[in-house]
């Protein structure tokens, strides 16, 4: 089992930048990809960036290529996501995701541990 625990989310003007955090307890997180995703309101949830176990190699959604950023300390068991040039469309909740799978994927169903969420919030 792996736990995941969310944290910085909040209320921020368009244009501002955010810094989320996941910390991951349990089983050893370093094996693990580790993804981004987030669900605004009567949306479906979305694939946002993913990060290899390694921190190696990433993958962003086209939507927040330039402005997101994916990083990980595995020393620290804590996957980040920097936000910047925030725009109201990145209104949603964002959820971090733990994958046992070989490779970065882009499908939530092949995550196989989730935290709480939290909310982000960008005002135009």
């Amino acid at each position: 089992q792996v736990q995941l625990v969310e944290s910085g989310g909040g209320l921020v003007q368009a244009g501002g930048s955010l810094r989320l955090s996941c910390a991951a307890s349990g089983r050893t997180f370093s094996v693990y990809d580790m993804g981004w995703f987030r669900q605004a309101p009567g949306k479906e949830r979305e694939f946002v960036l993913g990060i290899s176990r390694s921190g190696g190699s990433a993958f962003y959604a086209e939507s927040v290529k330039g402005r997101f950023t994916i990083s990980r300390d595995n020393a620290k068991n804590t996957v980040y996501l920097q936000m910047n040039s925030l725009k109201p469309e990145d209104t949603a909740v964002y959820y971090c995701a733990a994958s046992g799978r070989v490779l970065i994927t882009t499908n939530p169903s092949e995550y196989n541990y989730w935290g709480q969420g939290t909310q982000v919030t960008v005002s135009s």
